[in-house]
């Protein structure tokens, strides 16, 4: 372990994290990230990324919240020890990136992503997990998670992966996404079945492309002349058939898929 000095404040870190003395004017020295940051990418030591921490584990908590502290662009901004207070935090806290465990004892990190992306559907999520599980994995980013770290691994780092999310990308443990990538490759054979099953109705295409140019269940229901409870239900076929929970991604996949 190596102990950084952080705004008078002595903080440990792995050796996969240690920060390069800098130097900078008046003969001082700042000590930062060993790497090179573009001034275009977002997490700046004057603008750094809001990081809320969610794990009910103390010791891997202070492992990764000495870690965020020790880089300037990010800025931890709270921290929680269960599933309750992470659901208050995440109502009451500003923040840009979550950090979240998914079994908190007292509750589950899922659900606390389905929080956020319903009150903050701008933050990024990344989740950080002992289970090096496809079905885990799969499940937090159809939620809408970004990342998916694995607690024991040697690779990356946690700041790297909120650097990563909020600049556009992904963050995945590579052992995983290698697993990732394999399960996706056998269900190749499969996708043909799949397909004949997902293929959207008239009904259901007119909708999702009424809901692609913003009108609401009610404004559609009046224009198709059908109630807004039916409307609702053509909505919730699209997600059972598209694999997707909200509007925005519902567009994006069929948009994708050349179904709009």
């Amino acid at each position: 372990m190596n102990t950084l000095t952080h705004d008078d404040l002595v903080v440990t870190g792995t050796s996969r994290n240690v920060p390069a003395q800098i130097p900078v004017s008046g003969g001082q020295s700042w000590q930062g990230p060993a790497s090179v940051w573009p001034d275009f990418l977002v997490g700046q030591p004057d603008q750094p990324v809001r990081v809320l921490l969610v794990d009910d584990d103390p010791h891997i908590r202070h492992v990764i919240a000495q870690e965020l502290l020790a880089d300037k662009r990010i800025h931890l901004v709270a921290q929680a020890g269960g599933f309750k207070d992470g659901r208050r935090r995440v109502a009451q806290q500003d923040f840009d990136v979550l950090l979240v465990d998914l079994n908190l004892g007292d509750g589950s990190g899922f659900e606390l992503i389905e929080q956020v992306k319903s009150l903050r559907p701008m933050a990024e999520v990344v989740v950080i997990s002992a289970i090096e599980d496809e079905r885990h994995a799969l499940h937090a980013f159809e939620l809408g998670a970004t990342g998916y770290l694995i607690k024991n691994s040697w690779f990356g780092s946690f700041s790297q992966a909120v650097l990563q999310v909020v600049n556009g990308g992904a963050s995945i443990t590579p052992n995983l996404a290698r697993r990732l990538l394999h399960r996706l490759e056998g269900r190749g054979s499969e996708a043909p079945a799949r397909t004949s099953k997902e293929r959207l109705s008239d009904r259901e295409r007119e909708v999702l492309r009424m809901v692609a140019a913003g009108y609401t269940s009610g404004e559609i229901g009046v224009r198709l002349d059908i109630s807004m409870q039916t409307v609702n239900a053509h909505v919730r076929n699209i997600y059972r058939k598209l694999r997707v929970r909200t509007r925005a991604q519902a567009v994006s996949c069929a948009t994708e898929r050349g179904l709009i």
